[in-house]
């Protein structure tokens, strides 16, 4: 028996209602594990962009003072 088959005879409520509501019951920690580890990975992500920024932005800004003042 297809998911069609079986799904046919059920009013609206059990396809569109309670058969979410279920899957959320069950599957709730998993999809909650999932999307916590993807914004943490997001997070650290950005972190790790603005950190070699900010590095990218003192080094440029130390060498180009450095090399105004004439060679040592």
């Amino acid at each position: 028996m297809a998911a069609r088959e079986i799904f046919a005879g059920m009013p609206w409520w059990v396809k569109w209602v309670a058969v979410p509501v279920i899957a959320l019951v069950v599957f709730g920690g998993l999809i909650a594990s999932v999307v916590g580890f993807l914004f943490g990975l997001l997070f650290k992500l950005l972190v790790f962009v603005a950190l070699v920024g900010g590095l990218i932005y003192v080094v440029r800004r130390f060498m180009s003072s450095s090399s105004s003042r004439g060679d040592w």
